[in-house]
Order: C-alpha cells, then sequence, then structure tokens
C-alpha cells in the first residue's frame, strides 16, 4: 500500500486523495511565467459505457522511477521548466481525481507543451492498471506499458494485495 504524498514532492503514488494545492506549489518558482495543473478524473461514462467506480494498481518502484525520467525529459526539453505527478492507487468513485500532472515554465507554450507530453507519457508508460466497474461486471482496461515488458497486471494474493 502507498503512502500519502508528503509536501513538496515531485513524484508520488497513493491512496489518499490528491492535494492540489500542495502540488501546485511544489512546482512554482521565480522564473516561472505560466504554470498549468493537469487534472484526470473519473468519469461516469466512456464510450457509452457507464462506470460505477475505478480502482487503481500499480508496479510502484517501477512507476515512480518512469515518473522521475518523464520530468528528467520535460526538464531537458523545456529548460526552466518544472514537473510533478501524482498518480492515485485504489478505489475511486466517479469524480475524483486519479492523476494530478502540474507544471511550470517560463512561458506558457512551452507550460501547455511539457503538460500534454506529461500526460501523454503517464498513460502510455507508467506500470499503472484500472479496472473498471460498471453494471455489467468488472473488466480491466489495456495494459498501458508493453514496451516496459510489463503486459500483464499483478498476481494477487489471497489478502487481496499485489505480488510482483
Amino acid at each position: 500500500m502507498e503512502q500519502a504524498c508528503e509536501t513538496l514532492e515531485f513524484f508520488c503514488l497513493t491512496e489518499e486523495e490528491l492535494n492540489v494545492e500542495a502540488v501546485m506549489k511544489t512546482v512554482m518558482h521565480a522564473s516561472a511565467g505560466a504554470a498549468l495543473l493537469f487534472l484526470g478524473t473519473v468519469r461516469q461514462f466512456t464510450h457509452g459505457r457507464e462506470t460505477l467506480q475505478l480502482r487503481y494498481e500499480a508496479y510502484p518502484s517501477m512507476a515512480l522511477r518512469i515518473m522521475r525520467e518523464i520530468g528528467e525529459e520535460i526538464q531537458c526539453k523545456w529548460p526552466g521548466s518544472e514537473v510533478a505527478i501524482h498518480h492515485r492507487t485504489g478505489m475511486l468513485k466517479i469524480g475524483e481525481i486519479a492523476v494530478l500532472i502540474a507544471v511550470s515554465c517560463p512561458h506558457r507554450r512551452e507550460a501547455y507543451e511539457a503538460s500534454q507530453y506529461a500526460i501523454e507519457q503517464v498513460k502510455s508508460r507508467l506500470p499503472i492498471w484500472k479496472q473498471e466497474y460498471a453494471p455489467d461486471g468488472t473488466f480491466w482496461v489495456t495494459s498501458c506499458c508493453a514496451h516496459e515488458g510489463l503486459t500483464a497486471r499483478p498476481e494477487h494474493t489471497e489478502t487481496g494485495e499485489g505480488r510482483w
């Protein structure tokens, strides 16, 4: 089970609610002329199918390593930028924040580009799996990170906790 994110932590996985204000403060700095916040939330309908709730599972050490890599890539592509990526795990209800990305850059164009880059990389590279609960049953959404060699979610022990 992941712990609550500490204040001023740039990369974090947690079962706790995400703190938008604290994460924004993490990326703010004197050279930032623009700051953006991206919130990925649990929506009620996906492609016409109703969702009741979601459950996220992660491979924590690898997910945090990849978050840091994405942050380093952003700082190289957009000099003067800061980025924070926080992602929830566990059960989430409709409307709850699943992923929070905060980016600051010297200029707005770079901030928009860096923010979009961050969410696209998070969606395609992080070893985080999503289980959707619908009125007609539950199903796992296709794995995000086959290129990392992780095409399946973790096995479960009798306690229900993931095992890698």
